[in-house]
């Protein structure tokens, strides 16, 4: 192992004379060539856009993978350049347990029927999951990741070596102004009374040796400032490009978005299909699961042999002779526009506000809507229901 003395001295004086010269600095003690504004607001830009896009990047992982355990595996695997294994998602494990339990309960039971559908449902929920895992990953996070890991690393080293030559620069600042003054001192005529004409001589040399000093010091202080002005630049051309930056980053933001409403698209599309499903298979076995208004009195043999008969038939719904109960009612929002497909039914606009309520009779799977005037079933699958 070569090592160097002189070169571990040299290096810890100048760390030395750099800390104290850092020190007096911020007392005030000493001179500090100062950046001009519009470097001070790209270097305060640069810095906001690196936290920001730290902790988006950070919480954006929290995101996309909750367990801690597994970020770090994954972590491990990049840096060692290895290739992650494929990690099933808690949606496909959840779908397999419920087919898996639907086979030891029977499929031909309506519990283990319904297990099979909704672990299928809960199978191709996570498939997509994954896959928007994979796209998130691509486009968002790993652009983020290259910025802080590439741009930011290279701006952060330029700037620190601007740091540094500024320092130099202060430091020829500071010599060459000693040696200004000691040049003047030494150029003051001495007194014929109290010096001896020896002193004569030995005055006139030092200031021919600071007069060498003096141009030793606006030497090195016009290199230092020319090393200075050239590392300025190069600084500000990587700060002025945070601006492509912010233009690449929201391109990423669009496309993670993209993808994000997609996921949930397909997600939304998976759940009203298995509702449908559902509704279908479980007409003849669960009672109507939208029943809004259980006080609602529902006919039977007995009061049918009274001639007490309900105002909607079972077999045909007639709309104009239904009449909204008097408790019961509830307020919907619209999650999708619908077109009527008779006269029985009520056309819908996405986001407006209905009053709907059930009758006894009627499919589960539909509810009667008003709406002003107006009067009709409308499907529940199309509605969110508020109160």
């Amino acid at each position: 192992m070569d090592f160097n003395v002189k070169k571990l001295a040299s290096g810890a004086g100048l760390f030395f004379t750099r800390a104290v010269q850092f020190t007096e600095e911020k007392l005030g003690q000493a001179e500090k060539t100062e950046l001009d504004a519009h470097f001070e607001n790209l270097m305060s830009r640069a810095d906001c856009t690196k936290n920001w896009t730290e902790k988006i990047y950070r919480q954006t992982e929290i995101l996309l993978q909750p367990n801690p355990s597994a970020r770090i595996e994954e972590f491990l695997y990049e840096k060692l350049d290895r290739k992650a294994p494929s990690r099933i998602t808690n949606g496909e494990l959840l779908g397999q347990y419920m087919q898996d339990a639907a086979k030891e309960f029977g499929p031909g039971t309506p519990y283990g029927s319904t297990l099979i559908e909704v672990g299928e449902c809960e199978r191709r929920l996570g498939a997509a999951e994954r896959e928007f895992l994979q796209t998130s990953a691509i486009s968002f996070l790993t652009p983020l990741r290259n910025f802080l890991e590439g741009d930011w690393r290279t701006i952060s080293k330029e700037r620190r070596l601007l740091e540094n030559l500024r320092l130099d620069l202060d430091a020829c600042k500071t010599r060459l102004k000693k040696a200004k003054v000691a040049e003047a001192k030494a150029a003051m005529a001495p007194d014929f009374h109290e010096t001896r004409p020896r002193n004569y001589v030995l005055s006139a040399s030092a200031s021919a040796l600071w007069s060498e000093e003096v141009e030793k010091a606006e030497h090195e202080l016009r290199v230092a400032q020319t090393e200075f002005d050239r590392q300025a630049e190069v600084t500000r051309l990587l700060l002025e490009g945070i601006s492509s930056t912010h233009v690449n980053h929201l391109r990423c933001l669009h496309e993670f978005v993209e993808a994000q409403a997609a996921y949930y698209k397909r997600c939304h599309h998976h759940m009203q299909e298995l509702q449908k499903e559902l509704g279908r298979s479980a007409n003849a076995q669960l009672p109507n699961a939208f029943a809004l208004n259980s006080t609602h009195p529902v006919a039977t043999a007995g009061s049918a042999s009274e001639g007490v008969s309900s105002p909607v038939e079972t077999d045909t719904l007639k709309i104009e002779e239904v009449q909204a109960p008097a408790t019961g009612t509830r307020k919907a929002k619209v999650l999708y526009d619908y077109d009527a497909a008779d006269s029985s039914e009520l056309s819908l606009l996405a986001d407006e506000l209905i009053t709907v309520y059930t009758v006894p009779g009627m499919d589960s799977d539909w509810l009667v809507g008003e709406r002003g005037n107006q009067k009709g079933k409308v499907p529940v699958t199309y509605l969110e229901l508020l109160s």
